[in-house]
């Protein structure tokens, strides 16, 4: 018995066996969070099918068929490698934007990337050129990315500017910016499915609401009929936002949203950009 139990040591977890497990389940779960959101999740549900099928083949001694997978678990691995190298790429990048590290790069990117957009929304409603604007949080926006065309230009206000021109090939759809990089523009947006009184929103205010509703992400409205600016979070629309309020929201430093600005009617002059630090 003494003997047998000597055997079985191997079995009692140590601090480090511990440690190593934490990390390992760390690790998947960074891994499964980010492929949720990419097709690679379809390549592991095929793997692990393929890995089932090649236990039962095993299992029941189908030669034909385990020496089929095993040139599959050869070569497939290279194949995959190719077809999906984007895919692959983007989520290797997106793996190591832990929370920490996302703090850094906020700390040191995010106030140059809050005043261009909000330059760039100044100029638009000056001009009353309608815009859309969403800013990634937590929620990843990949697949409301890939309905538009991919940018993935560092986040300006020319180039903001620049897509909301009218008659531009992009200016009706919206863009997408995650970080410090415009990820897509001409992108479509999910319209509220929540009854909307005020008839006076327009698809643009809508399209807004469904996105705050679905996903974490900030959503900056210009109606080009107004020049107002509104901005829509966790399905509320905040609207008649001056360029202070927007960059207190867009820095991050206040995300409340007062609802009773939506029904607000203000003045398009009073609105109007005037002076050194206009108004939106």
């Amino acid at each position: 018995m003494t003997r047998i139990w000597e055997q079985l040591q191997f079995l009692r977890p140590g601090w480090t066996d511990l440690a190593e497990i934490l990390i390992v389940a760390f690790l998947l779960y960074r891994i499964l969070r980010v492929i949720q959101q990419t097709r690679a999740m379809q390549i592991v549900l095929g793997v692990v099918l393929l890995a089932f099928s090649y236990g039962v083949a095993r299992l029941l001694d189908l030669i034909l068929i385990r020496t089929l997978l095993e040139a599959v678990f050869q070569y497939g691995a290279i194949a995959v490698l190719v077809v999906f190298q984007p895919e692959l790429r983007a989520a290797l990048a997106r793996l190591g934007q832990s929370r920490m590290m996302r703090a850094f790069q906020h700390l040191e990117g995010s106030s140059r990337v809050t005043e261009e957009i909000v330059e760039a929304i100044e100029r638009l409603a000056r001009a009353r050129h309608g815009a859309i604007i969403a800013i990634e949080q937590e929620v990843g926006l990949g697949e409301y990315a890939e309905t538009g065309s991919s940018v993935e230009a560092p986040v300006s206000a020319e180039m903001l500017v620049t897509i909301f021109t009218p008659y531009s090939p992009l200016h009706d759809g919206a863009v997408l910016i995650a970080g410090d990089r415009i990820r897509s523009a001409g992108a479509i947006l999910p319209l509220t499915q929540s009854p909307v009184s005020d008839r006076s929103l327009g698809t643009r205010h809508r399209a807004a609401l469904g996105l705050s509703e679905e996903t974490d992400a900030i959503v900056i409205v210009v109606s080009e009929e107004t020049a107002q600016v509104a901005v829509a979070i966790s399905g509320t629309l905040e609207r008649a936002v001056n360029s202070e309020r927007l960059r207190a929201i867009v820095s991050g430093n206040d995300l409340s949203v007062d609802s009773a600005t939506t029904a607000a009617q203000p003045d398009p002059a009073s609105v109007a950009f005037t002076g050194p630090r206009p108004t939106l």
